[in-house]
C-alpha cells in the first residue's frame, strides 16, 4: 500500500476511521517522514495543529516495516496512542504489526516490595492500609502490573511508594519473585514487539544505562520517532546530568532499616545509622524554611548552616554506608542498599568538590524535600553521540519547534545540525477562528500590581465569553494572586462562574471538572500550558499574564546565558527568547483544538507590543486576528467578524520591519 492510497478520500483510513478527511499537510509530512525512515535520516518537523501528525507519522512508520520506537513527552499521550491510536491505525492499514506499551519502572507493582510493605504493616492512616490491600488484590490478577489500570488508587497516593521499586532499590536478577516481575515482563515483550511506546523520561533512562553498559531498556530499532519534540531538551538535561535529592536518601534509610530487621536483627547500629541519615537529611531542608529555593553552588559559599547541615549529612551517609559493606553479605537486600549508598556517596563528593565549564552544579528546595544537582550546559554533543550509533531514522515532531519558521535554535541546541527541517502550518482558519487581543495600557511586567490590572484586564472578557476560560500564569504566585483577586471581583460584577484552581485536585481531576462545569474558568500556571485538549464551547477564552521568559535567577539559565555571551553570541537572540517563544506557542495552542471552535487569546503583557523583538514572537503564533481594542472582542463574541476590517493599525501590532534589541532590554 502507498501513501496516497492510505491518505486518500476513499483509501485505508477513510474507509476504516470514522470522521478522516483528507489534509494536504498531513499527506506531505508522511511523505517527508517516509522519506526520512528509508534514507535513516534525521528531521525535524513542525506541524500545526490540526495537521494530524500522530497519523502523519504512524502511517509511514507502519509501511515501512522493521523496528520503531515512539517516544511522547506524557504518559497520557502514551496511553493515547497505544491504546487508540497505533490500533486504528494498525487495523486501516491491515498490516500484522505487534505493538507493546513500555514505561519507567515506577509504574508497575513490585511483588518483592509490596509483600514486604504488607508484611511491614506499619501505616499512619487506614486509608492508606486499604489501598494497599487493593494494590495485592490486584497485582494477583493482572497481566501487566500497571498502576495505572488500578482507578481506585490515585496515582498519587503515598501508598504506590511502599508497592513500586526504583533504579536504587530494584534486587535485579537476586530478587526472590525476579521471574513474576511485572517490569521485565513488559521489557521482554518491548523487545519481541515492532512498535514500542515509550516516553522521553524512560527513552534518556535506557540512553544513559546503555552508556554506564548496564543493560539495555529499549530494543534496537530502525526508527526512532519523538512526539512533543520540544520537551527533549529539558529531560536530556536531567538524564545527561546527575541527582541527589532527599528521597533517595531517606528511601535509602527506610529501606536499610527496613532490610536489617530481616537480615541482620542482631545488629542494632544499622537502623540507629538509618535513622540518623533521615534526620540529617530533614535537617538539611530546614535550614532554608518553607520557601522553595533555586541556588548555584557559588552561591551557597557564605551559608554555614547549610555547610554545617551538609556535613553532618555526608557523615552520616558514610557512617551508613560503612556499616552496610560490613553486612552486605547477610541478604540481597542488604548488599542493594550498600551499592545504593555508595553510589550515593560518590555523587555527593562530585557535586560538592567537582565543576567544570561544561556543566552547573545548583541547589534546590522543594516543599517536599531537596536536589543536588549537576547540570551539563551543552547536551548538544552529547545527543549527537547517540545518533551517530548505529544508521537508523530520528524523526523530531512538535506543534511547537519553530521561531518564526526557523529551526536554528531547536537545531543548536539538540546537535541536530545535519537535519532535514519541514515545516506545515495548521489548516485552521485563524483569522476567522480567534482573535490575538492585547490590552492597552497596562503597567511594566515586574511592577508590583501587574496581576491586578491583568485581572482586572481580564474581567471584561470573561463576562463577553460567559466564563469557558483558562488563565494561565507564568508564577504559582501570580496564580494564586489572580485566583484570589478573581474570587473577590467576580460577584460584584454578577459573574457567577465556577472557578477552579490548580492544585485543588490533580490536573486530570481539574480537567474533568472544567469540561463537566458549565461556564467554568481555570486558573493555572504553566503545568496547563500544555498537554491538554478542550474542544467546541467549553474553552472561548485563553488569558496568559506574561511572557514566559525563564527566571533570571535559574541557575543552569544564567550558566548558560552566560556561557554563549562568552563564545561572543547574543544568548537573548539566541536562546532566551526562542525558548519563550516555543512556550508561549504552546499555551496559545490551548485555544483552538478544532475547526468549528472559536475564541479569544488575551496576552496581557505590553512588551508583545512595545518592545522591538515582540513582532518576532506574535508572529510566530498561529495568524489570528490581531487587536488592542475591546471593541472588536466585544463583536467577536457576539458573531463572526468582519476579518476584512479587524485588524488592528500598524502603531499596534507593527507591520513594519523591527531590529532586534541587545541583551538586558527583554525584562
Amino acid at each position: 500500500m502507498t501513501l496516497d492510497e492510505a491518505f486518500a478520500a476513499e483509501g485505508a483510513l477513510a474507509s476504516a476511521i470514522a470522521g478522516f478527511r483528507p489534509r494536504a499537510q498531513q499527506l506531505e509530512m508522511a511523505q517527508t517522514v517516509m522519506a526520512a525512515i528509508e534514507g535513516n535520516r534525521v528531521l525535524i518537523a513542525e506541524a500545526g495543529t490540526g495537521t494530524g501528525k500522530t497519523f502523519a507519522y504512524l502511517v509511514p512508520a507502519l509501511l515501512a516495516g522493521g523496528k520503531v520506537i515512539v517516544s511522547t513527552g506524557t504518559k497520557t499521550l502514551q496511553d493515547q496512542l497505544f491504546s487508540r491510536d497505533l490500533p486504528r491505525v494498525r487495523d486501516a492499514l491491515k498490516v500484522p504489526v505487534t505493538v507493546a506499551l513500555l514505561k519507567g519502572r515506577s509504574n508497575y507493582v513490585c511483588h518483592y516490595h509490596l509483600e514486604r510493605s504488607v508484611q511491614d504493616g506499619r501505616f499512619a492512616r487506614k486509608e492508606d492500609a486499604a489501598q494497599l490491600q487493593q494494590i495485592v488484590s490486584f497485582a494477583r490478577v493482572s497481566h501487566t502490573g500497571d498502576k495505572a489500570e488500578l482507578a481506585k488508587v490515585p496515582e498519587n497516593s503515598p501508598v504506590w511508594a511502599h508497592a513500586t521499586s526504583t533504579r536504587d532499590n530494584c534486587l535485579g536478577s537476586d530478587c526472590p519473585s525476579h521471574k513474576e516481575c511485572f517490569v521485565l515482563k513488559a521489557r521482554r515483550e518491548a523487545l519481541e514487539a515492532d512498535v514500542v511506546v515509550v516516553n522521553h523520561h524512560l527513552f534518556f533512562a535506557d540512553v544513559w544505562l546503555r552508556d554506564e553498559g548496564a543493560g539495555e531498556l529499549l530494543p534496537r530499532c530502525n526508527t526512532v520517532i519523538f512526539d512533543e519534540a520540544h520537551q527533549l531538551p529539558e529531560v536530556a538535561s536531567v538524564f545527561f546530568g546527575e541527582n541527589v535529592g532527599s528521597g533517595q536518601l531517606i528511601e535509602l534509610a527506610r529501606d536499610a532499616r527496613a532490610e536489617a530487621l530481616i537480615g541482620a536483627k542482631d545488629y542494632v547500629h544499622l537502623p540507629q545509622a538509618g535513622a540518623a541519615l533521615d534526620k540529617a537529611t530533614r535537617d538539611l531542608r530546614l535550614v532554608f524554611g518553607n520557601e522553595p529555593v533555586r541556588l548555584p553552588q557559588h552561591a551557597l559559599t557564605d551559608n554555614q548552616p547549610f555547610h554545617e547541615a551538609l556535613a553532618v549529612l555526608a557523615e552520616a551517609l558514610t557512617t551508613l554506608t560503612d556499616l552496610l559493606g560490613k553486612q552486605a553479605e547477610r541478604s540481597e537486600g542488604l548488599e542493594n542498599c550498600h551499592k545504593r549508598a555508595q553510589e550515593l556517596s560518590e555523587l555527593l563528593v562530585r557535586w560538592r568538590n567537582t565543576e567544570s565549564e561544561d556543566s552547573v552544579h545548583w541547589f534546590e528546595t522543594s516543599s517536599m524535600g531537596f536536589q543536588f544537582h549537576s547540570t551539563p550546559l551543552d547536551i548538544a554533543r552529547l545527543i549527537q553521540r547517540q545518533l551517530a550509533a548505529a544508521p537508523r531514522a530520528w524523526v523530531f515532531t512538535s506543534a511547537t519547534l519553530a521561531v518564526n519558521g526557523n529551526f536554528n535554535h531547536y537545531a543548536a541546541e539538540m546537535g541536530l545540525w545535519e537535519a532535514d527541517r519541514a515545516n506545515w502550518e495548521s489548516p485552521f482558519a485563524y483569522k476567522q477562528q480567534a482573535v490575538l487581543y492585547v490590552p492597552k495600557d497596562l503597567p511594566e511586567p515586574n511592577s508590583a500590581g501587574y496581576t491586578r490590572a491583568v485581572v482586572e484586564a481580564t474581567l471584561p472578557l470573561l463576562k463577553l465569553s460567559e466564563g469557558h476560560a483558562f488563565l494561565l500564569f507564568t508564577s504559582l504566585r501570580a496564580m494564586r494572586e489572580a485566583h484570589d483577586l478573581l474570587k473577590a471581583r467576580m460577584p460584584t460584577l454578577g459573574l457567577d462562574y465556577p472557578l477552579l484552581l490548580q492544585g485543588d485536585g490533580s490536573r486530570s481531576e481539574l480537567l474533568d471538572r472544567f469540561r463537566r462545569s458549565p461556564n467554568a474558568i481555570l486558573v493555572a500556571s504553566q503545568t496547563f500550558w500544555e498537554g491538554i485538549d478542550v474542544k467546541g464551547e467549553q474553552l472561548r477564552l485563553v488569558v496568559i499574564d506574561k511572557l514566559p521568559f525563564a527566571p533570571p535567577d535559574d541557575p543552569v539559565l544564567a550558566a548558560r546565558v552566560d556561557k554563549i555571551n562568552k563564545s561572543g553570541r547574543n544568548a537573548f537572540i539566541d536562546y532566551q527568547l526562542p525558548r519563550a517563544v516555543i512556550t508561549l506557542k504552546q499555551g496559545a495552542g490551548r485555544l483552538i483544538r478544532d475547526e468549528h471552535d472559536r475564541g479569544v487569546l488575551m496576552i496581557a503583557d505590553p512588551r508583545l507590543v512595545e518592545k522591538q523583538y515582540g513582532k518576532r514572537i506574535w508572529q510566530s503564533l498561529p495568524p489570528m486576528r490581531r487587536t488592542r481594542e475591546l471593541a472588536v472582542v466585544e463583536r467577536f463574541f457576539a458573531g463572526p467578524l468582519d476579518v476584512e476590517n479587524t485588524e488592528t493599525p500598524a502603531q499596534n501590532l507593527s507591520e513594519e520591519p523591527a531590529t532586534i534589541p541587545g541583551d538586558g532590554d527583554h525584562h
